[in-house]
């Protein structure tokens, strides 16, 4: 389908027709779990679908809908919790259930989601705490004289 696109746009446009294709899938899930009965009782379940879709579409590196290794790799490069090749393909398979070498985004709601907690969803869950907690300092740093120096 990319094929496609390609032969009639490229750069940013087919770019931006690729996010536009893929937020429409992820909204799409997400209603359905808006739907599910199961989820009916997690509270700002809207608000927290949209902010794992943002998430979700960051680290889908090549926007076919599912993170792979690279791409988690990538994403905890990104959060400062880099990981061996071991340990994310763990990840990957605690997330899936084994049967996938990629998370797809049900997955990736599900775990987020669930009672149960994966190592991935800890990980997610301290950088939303970082950077709600520590705002980062805004111009320049303050001035020091010689006697406050450790």
């Amino acid at each position: 389908m990319s094929v496609a696109l390609s032969n009639r746009f490229q750069g940013g446009k087919a770019f931006g027709l690729l996010k536009a294709r893929q937020e429409r899938r992820l909204a799409e899930i997400n209603r359905e779990f808006l739907c599910d009965q199961k989820y009916s009782d997690e509270e700002n379940l809207p608000e927290k679908l949209s902010a794992f879709k943002e998430k979700y579409m960051e680290f889908d590196l090549n926007n076919e809908g599912e993170i792979d290794l690279m791409s988690l790799k990538r994403m905890m490069e990104k959060l400062g919790v880099p990981k061996t090749h071991l340990e994310m393909k763990k990840m990957i398979s605690e997330v899936t259930g084994g049967v996938s070498d990629t998370i797809s985004y049900r997955d990736f709601v599900n775990m987020m989601l669930g009672k149960r907690s994966a190592v991935l969803k800890l990980v997610m869950m301290f950088e939303g705490k970082a950077n709600e907690s520590s705002p980062k300092p805004v111009g320049p740093p303050p001035e020091r004289d010689i006697a406050s120096l450790p």
